[in-house]
């Protein structure tokens, strides 16, 4: 970590201090509520990543979603729950290291409703009126459909919030929320498509709001207004229905609710528009419309908007916009963010580049994962952290030994910084005028720009450091390589796109031959197919549809081609998804789903059902496969065969794309673990196993 330097004082405004009703927070950056796959089963983990944003200065630091009761089970999504003195126990590791830096710990207490459906305690889902939420969703599917709540079961819900309070007091949190957003139970009371009730909580926008206030009430009674109470409550929906005594329901409910919370969180309706990926909303996207909320409550608000640069949050909170900048994506990539603008470091701020690779996570039931910030998740298992890395013994004793790290994509520009860190003399090479591997081409995709990052951060820090030099264009051979002297060398020349379709199994089924076949490394190296063009698309993340969005921005009549039953279909994992079918409808992009290529000859291109089998025909000039890549590496497999120790070389490493291709963000993890661990023996090498707290008393309390 470089040396702190004299804070900008256009930014003294975000290190302000602000009451949240009986609590103070030190400045203005607030870690909201966001997934991190950490649930109570991993407590070490979780209290090890949010501490690091606390050091990090973020002034707030909330959980993701923690469920109040059982009946609030998202099984198999992982979430916190408290239900139970172990789970005070565990959250209270969490509490703990935040306090130590001096932040305030918030738990997001919440009531999934009719969007949980119970699988593992098998309980009856809730709901207002009995409308099941998004159950079509391939994520939310069931067959199973939610009850009709009663008013036993509302004062059921409120009982279990205001005990879920006191636990969390218990625990020591310092703010405690109440969830209406999302879709979630306390927010289907909102909306009057879910709602459908004729008591006293349902029809007008008052009653409708009526749940809310008491669940507030609730949590604040129940703790005795020692602890902050926040709202976290999603205005899309609401801010485009007509309410006939304010300028939206939005504006209403904001209205009915202005001096219920200590604290509102403002945010969107839908994963895809609230956590966008950047792709296709930009930084601050939320604020047309969350910025009337500041109007209606002199309460302070906070909310998010993928927010990087330190300008931006300044201009949110001097034009009224915000009170506190809100940040889940950029305090992953970046747990030091606020740190780093305090102490006139904004240059080197690792920006979120809004791939959501971390929201996929969640998806996968699986702690956070980071393009940016391969330490993400690691911080307790493996004992990483962002900005600190263990030098080298030999190093701190001024005999560095050198490395050679061949490749200058995402793996060999973060391996090359790490072992830099490490005080490794490092040489990265690589054969191209610029660096930055696969992103050279993919970040002049449309929306790719922020993708940029990855490559700028890590050339920006690479270039201050005096042990680390760089060689573009210097293609290496294993001569070359050997001849160089490196004591360790490190090989991550990336992975390779190939021109072969897949069969109705999904397997590769050979190549396609013909004219005017592209592949994505082809149209990176210049190629310009002729139009009408076709994409064949199952690798089914974002190549295949930013290829096809780009070369319909190039005036191309494009058809999208998938095996799949909707373009990009691994992008529902990151939001994605609906977003590109939106984009496909205003580029005029026709897609056709469910099908593969068998057959091309240069004007007409044969394809298949893929589960019939049915054959069917379209006119096209070029196709463009965007499938299957292969990794591996020549020059590895040259080195590896020839006789290193002859040439002074101790160690041969393959790592990123070239050792198994994947998405960005594991091909920088890929990097940072073979630079962390370069040089060390097995046993030096730690990878703890966290484990959940039992109850004190298990068996009695299961007796019960």
């Amino acid at each position: 970590m470089s040396q702190p330097t004299a804070r900008n004082p256009r930014y003294d405004v975000l290190f302000e201090p602000l009451a949240i009703g009986p609590k103070l927070a030190k400045n203005r950056f607030f870690q909201v509520p966001h997934a991190s796959g950490m649930t109570n089963a991993a407590p070490h983990v979780r209290a090890a990543f949010r501490a690091m944003k606390a050091e990090g200065g973020w002034g707030v630091i909330s959980t993701g979603a923690c469920s109040v009761h059982p009946s609030s089970d998202d099984s198999p999504f992982p979430a916190a729950t408290l239900w139970d003195e172990a789970d005070i126990r565990a959250h209270a590791l969490m509490t703990d290291a935040v306090h130590e830096h001096g932040a305030l710990a918030g738990v997001e207490l919440w009531h999934g409703g009719a969007v949980t459906m119970n699988r593992t305690t098998r309980l009856a889902s809730l709901s207002p009126s009995g409308v099941p939420w998004m159950a079509g969703h391939p994520g939310f599917m069931s067959s199973a459909r939610p009850r009709v709540m009663d008013r036993s079961d509302i004062r059921d819900l409120i009982r279990w919030h205001a005990d879920a309070a006191v636990r969390a007091e218990q625990a020591g949190f310092d703010i405690l929320y109440v969830y209406a957003g999302m879709g979630y139970l306390p927010y289907q009371f909102l909306l009057s498509d879910y709602n459908k009730r004729t008591d006293a909580y349902g029809g007008s926008a008052r009653n409708r709001v009526r749940l809310l206030a008491e669940l507030i009430d609730a949590v604040r009674e129940a703790t005795h207004g020692r602890q902050a109470v926040a709202l976290r409550i999603s205005l899309q929906e609401l801010r485009a229905r007509p309410s006939d005594s304010a300028e939206s329901e939005a504006h209403e409910v904001i209205s009915l609710l202005a001096d219920a919370p200590d604290l509102f969180d403002v945010k969107m309706d839908y994963s895809s528009t609230d956590c966008s990926v950047s792709r296709y909303s930009p930084e601050g996207s939320h604020e047309a419309v969350i910025s009337f909320v500041k109007q209606l409550t002199d309460k302070p608000v906070v909310g998010v908007g993928r927010f990087t640069s330190p300008d931006t949050m300044v201009s949110m909170l001097r034009r009224g916009v915000l009170d506190f900048i809100g940040g889940a994506r950029p305090s992953i990539a970046d747990p030091f963010l606020p740190e780093k603008i305090r102490t006139g470091r904004e240059d080197e701020i690792r920006e979120c580049i809004g791939c959501n690779l971390c929201i996929s996570s969640w998806h996968d039931g699986v702690w956070v994962r980071c393009t940016q910030n391969p330490t993400a998740g690691e911080e307790w298992r493996r004992g990483w952290h962002p900005e600190k890395v263990p030098v080298t013994a030999p190093a701190i004793q001024g005999e560095a030994e050198s490395v050679l790290v061949v490749g200058g994509g995402p793996a060999g520009l973060e391996a090359a910084l790490t072992l830099g860190r490490r005080g490794y003399r490092v040489t990265l090479a690589d054969q191209a005028r610029e660096f930055g591997g696969r992103l050279r081409f993919e970040s002049r995709l449309p929306g790719l720009s922020a993708w940029n990052r990855v490559t700028e951060y890590r050339l920006g820090r690479l270039s201050q450091m005096p042990n680390v030099s760089l060689f573009p264009e210097s293609p290496m051979q294993a001569a070359d390589v050997l001849e160089f002297g490196a004591q360790h060398v490190v090989v991550a020349t990336g992975a390779r796109w190939l021109p072969v379709t897949c069969g109705m199994n999904e397997l590769p089924a050979g190549r396609i031959e013909g004219p005017r076949v592209y592949t994505p490394d082809d149209l990176a190296a210049g190629a310009r197919p002729e139009g009408p063009v076709a994409v064949f698309d199952y690798d089914n993340y974002y190549m295949g549809s930013a290829i096809a969005e780009m070369l319909a921005d190039q005036g191309h009549a494009v058809t999208y081609i998938t095996n799949s039953g909707a373009a990009a279909a691994w992008g529902i994992m990151t939001n994605e998804q609906p977003l590109v079918h939106q984009s496909f409808a205003r580029r005029q992009i026709a897609y056709r789903t469910l099908e593969v290529v068998t057959d091309f000859d240069g004007e007409t291109l044969t394809l298949a059902q893929t589960f019939s089998g049915a054959t069917s025909r379209i006119a096209a000039r070029s196709l463009v496969i965007a499938g299957l890549r292969e990794g591996g590496s020549a020059l590895h497999e040259a080195l590896a065969a020839a006789d290193l120790a002859a040439a002074g070389v101790r160690s041969l490493h393959l790592t990123g794309d070239a050792n198994a291709p994947g998405a960005i963000a594991h091909a920088t993890y890929q990097g940072h673990r073979t630079a962390r661990e370069l040089g060390l023996a097995a046993h030096q090498i730690r990878v703890g196993r966290d484990a959940p707290f039992a109850p004190r008393d298990f068996l009695a309390e299961a007796a019960e």
